[in-house]
């Protein structure tokens, strides 16, 4: 059931710009599958789905694909596109990005694969980076000012 279920999310994901967890929850019910917000929720974790902007103003649902040649600039393009700003705290990097992007960010970054990155934890539009060292901050994000071309 659980398979199915991901399938279908998957297929209606493709196929509407689902924004919300409840919009997703609502269709699936309507959909003939019972679940809940916290279903739908472990649901989006399990598929790794992360929001992409549709406009600029409004985000939706997407996979994105981990395969490193095709996803190498779907990754950056996200990076640039919601990236809002930075600061250091030691050796935690917190990075700012448009509203409800922090996780796409957040995949960006995880898929580059730095070895000065430990871990990363993103909310809405906040993710914060584990780094090694304090030099190691330093060296990732002059590595994103790089990337996006920013100088800030």
């Amino acid at each position: 059931m659980k398979t199915d279920r991901h399938k279908k999310i998957l297929e209606l994901i493709d196929k509407y710009e689902i924004g919300t967890q409840e919009e997703l929850a609502n269709i699936l019910n309507e959909e003939g599958y019972n679940v809940t917000q916290a279903t739908v929720s472990r649901d989006i974790r399990e598929l790794n789905l992360s929001k992409v902007s549709v406009d600029g103003r409004r985000t939706r649902y997407s996979t994105l694909i981990k395969e490193k040649s095709v996803s190498g600039d779907k990754f950056l393009r996200v990076l640039k596109e919601a990236y809002v700003s930075m600061d250091m705290a030691q050796n935690i990097l917190v990075i700012k990005t448009a509203p409800g992007m922090a996780m796409a960010v957040c995949a960006a970054l995880d898929a580059l694969e730095w070895n000065e990155i430990v871990g990363s934890i993103a909310g809405d539009d906040t993710i914060m980076c584990a780094v090694r060292t304090v030099n190691d901050t330093l060296l990732v994000m002059n590595k994103i000012k790089k990337l996006i071309k920013r100088t800030d």
